[in-house]
């Protein structure tokens, strides 16, 4: 007896042993379960501040969304552990008690009741699909339960129960989820929006609430009832839940900035996440706006509107058409980087090359009378001549023939190249060269360039390259020449005098308007202390519009959309060193009107500078730490003598010979001007 219960021993002992030791070669024969950071998540696009602008499917067409435990409503997070896995931050995996629990009454029913598996075992499940329901199955759920409680913390097996539940169709995650059945992102979410997503797992195609409502509403509020008591929901709170309609419509992923979205994805194709330096809430605003205008304006008609921070040259909001899915309005074309004519948009910048040659100045007189320059004879919009005005009156009235006047003083050549080494390409039809009409508008740019020169306006001078990617904000950049500051400020302070739209308050904005030739463009781009805003409107087929005008249709836009920043308009800087703040009658005598003929004195030699010559590079001596001063040789020319040193006139003696105190190193622009207003002018770089 006692050697059959010994061989019975041995055996059983050998059984197992082999039973564990066939387990243990079974777990061992398993393949590593998939990295968390190998998982194929959807591709998502934010903003400056984390917001989501637009998602893109996996390869597989699924929407896969990641998220953390601190990406969803607490409650729904508290709902969950108590429906599914009450003792998920106890246990090690596998829950004992459940397991006893479930086994007991299935033996009691003949049929299972609850069932066991914890919420890391789901999550094996979902990162190893399996489509048998059988032990072995389940036998491997537990054993891959257990590999990652001892690698993983509680919070990271959350994070991927949230990220890889089933929620009906290509839904995977609580937060595609919430985005398609409730249009917003789980952070805040009803007790009835809760219940739901925590019920849509369990069985996710069949409570598809946009298949079948009444199933999806029978189990959230099954979930109600069953977990009410447990985390302590109030009754009237549950009474209110399970009133609350549910919504058979599916809703449209966000797509936000979808021009941008699609071109920083485009960029760098292998992230997984992009962050823009777009405020989702501006932009959503300006589309809302671009949407509303074009609707009003015709079937045809598309509006851009691009809006930049001055600071560091961050787009916060780029429209790039009124509506992405449009095909009549070519919604997918990116109007802000189309080329255009600007109209007399580019007109300010003319303006400042004057005033930074002192050749002119804000209370300037200026003719505005029939002219001829060989075959171009240039006409006012309205057909109509204002006589003698002021220089600031002609740029706030776009009078055409002061700025061709200008120009052909400045060079069209020389504004072309000022406006390229600052950023802004200018693109001129085939076989053309920079000439007078670019001041009307004979020169194809982009909205997104536009906008950077103008934002150049309110620096003060200087331009930065316009930045759409956070990362890129911490790159150095070095800011580039537009005008010098005085200069600048002389423009922005005219612009910002422009009679504004209807209903518009003045002296808020500086802006400027155009219309390009045939009614093909209307335009509007202005600043603050803050932010510049740049709009087009037309067809994006470029064919004419009749009677569009940027006053008209641009500039109404322009002023909502810095109505809708929310943000009371900034002043500008204050005037910089130089400045002169004058009435035309106290201005030097050059300076109280304008010359036309500048190329040469009716009289005697041209005036000219002799020393230092246009492009020189002067070393700068100091005495005791202070820079020496710089001389400055004048030839020709009619008395009196106007010297001005980056717009700022000089105290000058008899002589030809002036000298001048620099403020440091940097580029200097040296004027002479001659009694009768011919003037020379020379840039030069101290060093």
């Amino acid at each position: 007896m006692k050697r059959r219960l010994a061989i019975a021993a041995c055996a059983g002992g050998a059984l197992v042993a082999g039973g564990v030791l066939a387990f243990g070669l079974w777990m061992r024969s398993l393949p590593p379960l998939p990295r968390a950071d190998e998982l194929a998540y959807s591709v998502e696009v934010v903003d400056r501040d984390g917001i989501l602008l637009r998602p893109y499917a996996t390869a597989e067409g699924r929407w896969r969304l990641k998220s953390d435990v601190e990406q969803v409503d607490p409650r729904y997070l508290a709902m969950l552990i108590a429906y599914e896995d009450k003792r998920f931050r106890s246990h090690r995996g596998v829950d004992p008690i459940a397991m006893t629990r479930a086994a007991w009454q299935w033996a009691l029913h003949g049929e299972i009741v609850s069932g066991a598996s914890t919420i890391t075992m789901q999550v094996a499940r979902l990162l190893e699909p399996r489509s048998e329901r059988t032990l072995s199955a389940k036998l491997r759920q537990m054993v891959r339960a257990i590999e990652l409680e001892r690698v993983m913390s509680k919070d990271e097996i959350l994070a991927l129960y949230l990220s890889l539940a089933p929620y009906g169709g290509n839904l995977e995650g609580v937060r595609a989820a919430s985005l398609a059945y409730f249009g917003k992102e789980p952070k805040r979410l009803s007790r009835a929006e809760a219940a739901l997503l925590v019920a849509l797992p369990q069985s996710p195609e069949a409570r598809r609430p946009d298949r079948s409502a009444q199933r999806a509403r029978i189990a959230r509020d099954r979930v109600l009832d069953r977990i009410a008591a447990d985390i302590g929901i109030p009754s009237d709170e549950v009474a209110a839940a399970t009133v609350e309609a549910v919504s058979a419509l599916r809703k449209a992923m966000p797509a936000l900035a979808p021009h941008a979205a699609d071109q920083a994805v485009a960029a760098l194709p292998e992230t997984r996440r992009h962050e823009l330096t777009i405020d989702a809430r501006l932009q959503r605003a300006l589309e809302m706006l671009a949407r509303e205008r074009a609707m009003s304006l015709g079937g045809d008609i598309s509006v851009a509107i691009l809006t930049v921070d001055h600071a560091g040259g961050e787009i916060l909001a780029r429209v790039a058409s009124p509506d992405y899915f449009d095909k009549n309005r070519a919604g997918q074309v990116d109007l802000t980087r189309a080329l255009r004519s600007p109209g007399s948009a580019l007109k300010p910048f003319i303006y400042g090359l004057a005033f930074e040659d002192g050749i002119a100045h804000p209370e300037t007189l200026i003719e505005d009378r029939p002219a001829r320059y060989g075959n171009y004879a240039p006409e006012n919009f309205d057909l109509t001549f204002q006589g003698t005005v002021p220089v600031r009156k002609a740029l706030q009235l776009s009078l055409n023939v002061p700025a061709v006047a200008l120009l052909e003083r400045v060079g069209a050549t020389r504004l072309t190249a000022r406006l390229s080494q600052a950023g802004g390409a200018m693109v001129f039809p085939k076989g053309e060269v920079p000439g007078l009409a670019m001041g009307l508008g004979g020169v194809g740019v982009t909205l997104t360039d536009l906008t950077m020169l103008y934002a150049g306006l309110a620096r003060q001078g200087m331009t930065v390259p316009l930045i759409e990617r956070r990362s890129e904000a911490a790159l150095a950049r070095p800011p580039r020449r537009l005008l010098d500051p005085v200069a600048a400020w002389y423009v922005g302070n005219v612009l910002i005098g422009t009679p504004p739209p209807e209903n518009a308050a003045r002296n808020r904005i500086a802006f400027k308007t155009g219309t390009s030739y045939g009614y093909r463009d209307a335009w509007a781009v202005g600043f603050d202390g803050r932010r510049t805003i740049g709009v087009w409107v037309g067809r994006p087929d470029g064919a004419p519009v009749p009677g569009i005008l940027g006053r008209t249709a641009a500039a109404p836009i322009l002023f909502d959309a810095f109505a809708r920043s929310g943000e009371l308009a900034a002043p500008l800087p204050p005037a910089p060193k130089g400045v002169i703040l004058a009435a035309n009658g106290k201005l030097p005598l050059p300076l109280q009107r304008f010359n036309p003929d500048g190329s040469a004195a009716r009289h005697g030699e041209r005036v000219r500078i002799m020393f230092p010559p246009h492009g020189a590079r002067l070393e700068l001596a100091s005495v005791d730490g202070r820079p020496e001063p710089v001389a400055l040789k004048i030839a020709g020319g009619t008395e009196p003598l106007t010297v001005l040193v980056n717009g700022v006139p000089q105290q000058r003696s008899s002589g030809r010979t002036v000298f001048f105190d620099p403020q440091g190193p940097g580029f200097v622009r040296l004027t002479v001007v001659d009694g009768k207003g011919t003037a020379d002018s020379v840039m030069v770089r101290l060093q």
